[in-house]
């Protein structure tokens, strides 16, 4: 049931750089995430969700 994910284990499922996965959090641009005992941690079902709405919100992805 454990479904939590380090910033590096996200940055590599999203085939981002960690620094990128900083800045999407610095911009609130990102997947949800939390600081758990001093580091950031996401939630695979989040990171899933985020995804999901990238292709939902991409303008190129609307039928005609």
């Amino acid at each position: 049931m454990n479904d939590l994910r380090t910033l590096d284990e996200v940055a590599a499922y999203l085939r981002k750089t960690p620094s990128q996965m900083r800045w999407l959090r610095y911009a609130g641009t990102g997947p949800r995430s939390a600081k758990i005992g001093g580091r950031v941690m996401y939630r695979q079902r989040d990171v899933d969700a985020w995804l999901d709405a990238q292709f939902e919100n991409d303008p190129a992805n609307t039928a005609a």
